[in-house]
């Protein structure tokens, strides 16, 4: 049975017109067999990203970009991403999702060689860029294959736990495996390791994976695939401008532009034959509620996420590849999590577990609180492991409910809707508790810095701290220490800030997903 169509569905089969409900159809050892290949580009795309930041020194060494030029470097894979994911989910939905998969792995290879191969800065950018298109194939395929092979509730809760597992992990693995990559090898080399993988997955994917297309569909609307990829890319890259430039007229422009696109996509979507986004997926409260809690939530994790890798680094002074190893104990933490998750959610509704789990966050953002410069590293781990566990039911469930809440002939339509909002979240997260630790840290340096600072020097030190460590090596040695000493202390302060702020976020969360999604009953057998 290639096609999923013929399977029963159970939860909507579709008879004439007519509905009956059914036992959900369970996934036999091809289905799992076939989760472990839809895992593989998964845990290459959290990887690619990763390695990047610690190839950017080596690669700017070689290809001498500008400074320009290297924040593009950085910034073009996830605008093209998140701006090509709700495209990608409609064409998945046309064309067949396993076809789009394997077109976009064959692509994803062939650009992470151009990437290994660029020689030059303007051919690494332009790579990237297809790198992200690519990745955006690769993303919503594999979500809504996931929702057409596991039908039974509690097999895809499973399923799900097991794909955010690899989300996970691909992030930690990057920096270690990157680490090792780049003491031996030149820098393109971290990103030929997506080349295997890929061919790995177009060998597998046709005998272990189900085709499943939308037969009804009609041709893709141009204008609103303009309309969505303008919104999209508007919205975030005036977020990330923000976070690196700080709250000006340029980027509150331009995420007006985006949110004023964005509505007129959202007006069309009604009247259009065939529309891009099925609006009335968002009269579903389970899918609206998870939604909305997701994004929430994202917003909490990216932030606090981005500032405990700099502090190993930045602080602590371990290398990429310590660091990495570092925070192998917090992607334990989302592993023991994300299994738990759907065994307590055969037992109690969702909403619950979901709420006790970002409770139990709070516990080890209220340890990361009490994080200082000096303190042992046990103190940090601790603290994000207990973070990761609680918070790992609210990303495996709140997926799972997202992607089980559309109907079948929409899950691709809906995986990008859930990865859309997992990158506005992430950008948001990461300005929003950026924007903070930068005022924490500029408050408390400004008025803790010894008054012989020459005044060059100082301003160096208030920028950020590696500008602080940088400025200091023009300084006499004990005042550097001191300088330098000051800077770990005040970035220490801004990630406290952030944990602190974190926690508050995680209850309000808490509260609201108890609220939204109440009526969710446990998935008991």
């Amino acid at each position: 049975m290639d096609k999923i169509e013929n399977r029963t569905t159970g939860e909507q089969k579709r008879t004439g017109g007519a509905r009956t409900t059914e036992a959900p159809a369970k996934a036999g050892a091809r289905e799992w067999l076939g989760l472990g290949v839809l895992a593989l580009p998964t845990l290459l795309m959290s990887m690619d990203i990763s390695v990047l930041y610690l190839a950017l020194p080596h690669l700017a060494a070689d290809l001498d970009p500008s400074s320009t030029q290297m924040l593009w470097m950085v910034d073009i894979y996830g605008f093209t991403l998140a701006g090509f994911l709700i495209i990608m989910g409609k064409l998945a939905d046309r064309i067949g999702r396993r076809k789009l998969l394997m077109i976009g792995a064959a692509t994803f290879g062939v650009a992470s060689v151009l990437v290994a191969y660029s020689s030059s800065a303007e051919m690494l950018i332009v790579t990237r860029a297809l790198l992200g298109i690519a990745g955006a194939t690769l993303m919503p395929s594999t979500l809504s294959l996931l929702r057409n092979m596991f039908l039974d509730p509690q097999q895809r809760s499973s399923a799900i736990g097991v794909w955010m597992m690899c989300l996970v992990a691909g992030s930690v693995l990057g920096p270690v495996v990157g680490g090792l990559m780049l003491e031996w090898f030149w820098w393109g080399s971290v990103f030929l390791l997506g080349v295997p993988v890929m061919l790995l997955l177009l060998v597998t994917a046709p005998s272990l994976l189900p085709e499943y297309r939308e037969t009804t569909t009609e041709r893709l609307d141009l204008l609103s695939a303009i309309m969505s990829l303008v919104a999209i890319l508007c919205v975030v890259y005036g977020i990330k401008s923000m976070a690196k430039e700080g709250l000006d007229v340029v980027s509150i422009l331009i995420i007006g532009a985006g949110l004023l696109i964005g509505w007129g996509f959202v007006y069309r979507q009604n009247y259009v034959k065939d529309p891009l986004v099925d609006i009335r997926l968002f009269r579903l409260p389970v899918f609206s509620g998870a939604l909305c809690t997701m994004l929430l939530g994202l917003l909490t994790i990216s932030g606090l996420n981005f500032y405990i890798a700099q502090y190993l680094q930045l602080v602590q002074h371990l290398s990429p590849f310590m660091a990495g190893l570092w925070l192998i104990p917090s992607a334990v933490g989302i592993i023991i999590g994300s299994v738990a998750a759907p065994w307590f959610v055969r037992r109690f509704p969702p909403a619950y577990v979901i709420g006790v789990g970002l409770l139990i966050a709070c516990i080890g953002l209220v340890a990361i609180t009490q994080l200082e410069a000096a303190s042992a590293l046990s103190v940090l781990i601790v603290g994000s492991v207990v973070f990761s566990i609680g918070v790992a039911p609210l990303t495996v469930l709140g997926t799972d409910l997202i992607i089980g809440a559309a109907p079948p002939e929409k899950a691709g339509s809906a995986s990008a809707i859930s990865e859309t909002s997992a990158e506005l979240g992430a950008a948001l997260g990461i300005t929003i508790m950026g924007s903070i630790a930068t005022a924490v840290y500029d408050r408390q340096i400004s008025s803790s810095l010894p008054e012989e600072l020459p005044v060059s020097a100082a301003q160096a030190v208030k920028d950020s701290l590696p500008s602080a460590v940088e400025a200091s090596a023009a300084l006499p040695a004990e005042l550097a220490a001191e300088v330098v000493g000051l800077a770990r202390e005040a970035f220490t302060a801004g990630l406290n800030t952030i944990a602190a702020t974190s926690a508050m976020l995680a209850l309000i969360v808490a509260g609201l997903t108890v609220y939204l999604l109440r009526d969710v009953t446990a998935r008991t057998e």
